[in-house]
């Protein structure tokens, strides 16, 4: 076996038995799983099991009675019951509210009588159902049918595009770019939190060892480059184990849990995307993951101590927060100049670049360049960070990060 493969193995080995590898990945679970069943979370911790009891008074002549039909908590009670009686039910608990429905000047007034005031997310819905009702009541005035009400209430119109210029590529259809965002918004928050971990980890794998003095023995029969580039592999390969957990736990769920509701919808989303999108998006991923590793390895060596890790990374991690929220900007308009910038600098265009490509009408030249100017980085970077990595791994400095990197290149050359 090579000094590369059992480096990167113990380190495999050691860190995913690690708590802090476990804890992370059960967290990361944790937020997929709150995700995921949101829906039911909300209910049990906000949600409000007691059925609304709603009473209907209709004053007008028109028929509005299929309008009030019962939705999510709330039931309507189509009551010609005396106005007294209904309101000592209220009193008495057994209606939350009285609606009173008359007309006034040709348009429908509503008046919402109630003992105990209704709660926001009770009032809103009711609101909406009587401005729904009252739109109804102004069209039935022009002397139609419930029926022909409800066709013009319920019409919707039937889009499509057309582009004109040959030379260009096809739009992409709403549904597609929608589509496109969701996906690039995943790939995004995967960077950050990728990131944000295994970033922090590699620096302070090869700080501790630098600074327990135990790099200067393993140097001794291993050469400061296999090392480096073992620490990489491993850490890689770390994080695609925890990438492969995470897609495995939420394959199970999108295929086992409500019916298979969330893997229809996965499926939904992914038939409005191309394969082509889909390549692009695993690749800026995997390679800005990998651009990141590489400069971790690099900030690892400069430290003396695991303590100043922290001070060496802030720069990476502050563009890495400035990438995150320029793509955060982007779920508005992707087609913003703040984003077609971000989208061609390496350490933010894995993050930026899939919006582009998903939710904009960019043509092919802009993704290959964008991937190519990462790819060029990584390769600078890592001929750079090799060279750099063997004169500065048992350099042992004080000082920011411009004085550390001062110090290495006057005691090397």
């Amino acid at each position: 076996m090579s000094k590369f493969s059992l480096l990167m193995k113990q380190l495999y080995k050691s860190k995913i038995k690690s708590k802090s590898f476990v804890l992370m990945t059960a967290l990361y679970i944790l937020v997929l799983s709150v995700a995921v069943f949101w829906s039911d979370i909300k209910e049990l911790l906000m949600g409000d099991d007691k059925v609304q009891q709603i009473a209907i008074i209709n004053d007008t002549t028109a028929d509005l009675s299929s309008l009030f039909v019962a939705s999510g908590n709330m039931e309507f009670v189509q009551d010609e019951t005396d106005v007294k009686v209904l309101e000592k039910q209220l009193k008495d608990e057994e209606l939350t509210a009285i609606v009173t429905i008359s007309d006034q000047q040709g348009q429908l007034h509503a008046e919402i009588a109630t003992y105990t005031p209704l709660k926001l997310n009770d009032q809103t819905a009711l609101s909406s159902v009587l401005q729904y009702a009252g739109q109804h009541y102004a069209v039935q005035q022009l002397s139609l049918t419930p029926e022909q009400a409800a066709q013009i209430m319920t019409a919707q119109t039937i889009i499509s595009t057309k582009n004109l210029n040959e030379a260009a590529t096809d739009g992409k259809s709403e549904e597609e770019k929608q589509s496109g965002l969701m996906l690039s918004y995943v790939v995004g928050i995967l960077i950050y939190f990728f990131i944000s971990t295994f970033l922090s980890m590699i620096t302070t794998e090869i700080a501790s060892e630098k600074g327990s003095r135990a790099m200067e023995l393993l140097l001794v029969s291993v050469k400061p480059g296999t090392h480096f580039k073992a620490k990489i592999a491993g850490v890689l390969l770390l994080a695609l184990t925890q990438m492969g957990i995470i897609a495995a736990v939420f394959l199970v769920y999108a295929r086992f849990i409500k019916d298979g509701a969330v893997w229809k919808a996965a499926g939904e989303i992914v038939q409005e995307l191309s394969i082509g999108y889909v390549i692009y998006a695993v690749l800026f991923l995997f390679l800005t993951i990998l651009l990141y590793l590489i400069v971790g390895a690099l900030f690892g060596s400069l430290v003396s101590k695991v303590e100043e890790g922290g001070q060496v990374l802030m720069p990476a991690m502050i563009i890495t927060i400035i990438g995150f929220y320029v793509m955060l900007t982007g779920l508005g308009n992707p087609d913003t100049l703040l984003i077609k910038v971000f989208s061609y600098i390496p350490f933010t265009s894995g993050m930026v670049m899939p919006m582009r490509i998903g939710a904009t009408d960019i043509g092919v030249i802009e993704p290959l360049l964008s991937l190519g100017v990462l790819v060029a980085t990584i390769v600078v970077c890592y001929v750079f960070s090799l060279s750099f990595y063997k004169r500065s791994v048992l350099t042992y400095s004080t000082g920011g990060v411009i004085q550390k990197i001062k110090t290495v290149l006057k005691v090397t050359t």
